[in-house]
């Protein structure tokens, strides 16, 4: 992805921060990372949320050292509001963070043009975390503690999540839009936090829904992702599954960031399931599918929006026909829908080279999100008026993709869409699950 004026990206700091910093606030930065960090791990033992059991980086207690406060709102100046984001611009994961980047740059390239929001341009600064917690967190405190931003968007994943919400919330920073469906950012509790997508636990429903309904299919297993995404999608399917009076023929796991996945695909068959549910990114998933394929395993194969779709299908290649996919945005190519036909036109403008897809178009729709908020603030936008903006309960539409907001519901759409990679590699639309062909 070519690089422009509306877009920069930040090598992950592990180590020194900027010069610009003073050497007591490097001291502070790094405490307070290590605090939160220590707090994350200590506080698995006790987490309420059955996500969290065994799991990585639960939310800890806030802190009690205090953010500086500058002079004005954060991140706004008279011409620009910065934004923020971490994400994973490499390694086994990085497509989905450079998609989402390109997404949500293509959205604020589009409000430049025509002259940005209240007179001011929108930029974004993007933080590697390669899909790690650690960096994530590391990420996070510089992202507001030296880069100043207005507000963090687009965090890419669930463990990455975990690990950002607690500093975000500390400094009451909005944290808008990320790609992940887990249920503890659904939490009432989490009055920064605004989702635009549906949530795992409805992508995990509907793939039950068409299994039983569509195929009726009666064994169906789980193969996932060890870590808090993985986890969060093991139990909405076992949630689905149990409301059926049904429960997983077997479970497979493997690790994140790597694809290693032989001893989970082994433990997939020993249930010999006629659908497998698939919780993880692409590159596994395809590994798990080729190889499931190689061996003569060859279940109904369904996988959640998280997995990268477009780099999914590149991943499997001829293995790849038959393999369904739930997505929680519409079709990248359906410009009917007047937000697909702006996206296409606003993305050919920014980055001539590159291809719709769902992940960008997801970016693309959490950049239209956040102007959104930024329009209805006029003139001196402000954070608390931001969250207002977009929380409240007036319905809101971002040219066809209905929004609906409320009290208690951080939550912006419930929609979940079917798909299928094609014999040629293409997704198309499905509105019901069929048995491929031998």
């Amino acid at each position: 992805m070519e690089s422009s004026p509306d877009h920069h990206q930040v090598a992950p700091v592990v180590d020194e921060p900027p010069s610009q910093v003073s050497g007591l606030r490097a001291v502070h930065r790094r405490i307070l990372g290590f605090a939160l960090f220590a707090l994350v791990l200590m506080s698995c033992s006790t987490s309420s949320d059955p996500a969290d059991q065994n799991g990585d980086n639960p939310v800890p207690e806030p802190v009690t050292t205090t953010a500086p406060s500058p002079e004005g709102t954060p991140g706004v100046t008279d011409q620009t509001v910065l934004f923020g984001q971490s994400a994973a611009l490499t390694g086994p994961a990085e497509e989905l963070g450079l998609e989402m980047s390109l997404g949500i740059n293509t959205a604020f390239h589009e409000a430049n043009s025509a002259g940005g929001v209240n007179g001011r341009l929108l930029e974004l600064v993007t933080l590697d975390d390669t899909y790690e917690p650690e960096l994530a967190i590391d990420n996070t405190l510089r992202l507001i503690e030296v880069e100043q931003v207005f507000a963090l968007i687009g965090e890419v994943g669930t463990p990455t999540s975990r690990s950002a919400t607690p500093i975000a919330e500390r400094y009451d920073v909005p944290f808008i839009a990320p790609f992940t469906g887990a249920a503890f950012l659904r939490s009432d509790a989490r009055t920064n936090v605004v989702n635009l997508r549906a949530s795992y636990a409805q992508e995990t429903e509907e793939m039950v829904a068409r299994m039983t309904e569509d195929l009726g299919i009666e064994r169906i297993a789980i193969m996932y992702q060890d870590d808090s995404f993985g986890r969060t999608g093991l139990q909405g399917a076992q949630a689905a599954l149990e409301r059926r009076d049904m429960v997983p023929v077997s479970v497979g796991i493997y690790p994140r960031n790597t694809v290693a996945i032989k001893t989970g695909l082994m433990d997939l068959t020993m249930g010999d399931p006629e659908g497998v549910i698939v919780v993880g990114a692409y590159r596994p998933v395809a590994a798990l599918i080729s190889w499931a394929r190689h061996t003569g395993f060859d279940p109904i194969f369904i996988t959640i929006s998280f997995v990268g779709s477009n780099a999914l299908a590149r991943e499997l290649g001829s293995e790849g026909e038959g393999v369904y996919v739930t997505q929680v945005v519409p079709f990248p190519t359906d410009d009917s829908i007047p937000v697909i036909a702006a996206y296409q036109q606003a993305l050919a403008s920014y980055s001539p080279e590159s291809a719709p897809s769902f992940v960008s178009l997801e970016g693309y729709l959490a950049g239209r999100l956040a102007i959104l908020g930024l329009e209805s603030c006029g003139p001196y936008p402000t954070r608390s008026c931001f969250m207002e903006a977009l929380l409240n309960d007036s319905p809101k539409d971002i040219d066809g993709f209905p929004l609906t907001f409320g009290t208690g519901d951080n939550q912006g759409s419930d929609q979940v869409f079917l798909t299928y990679i094609d014999s040629e590699g293409r997704y198309q639309p499905a509105e019901r699950l069929t048995r491929r062909s031998p």
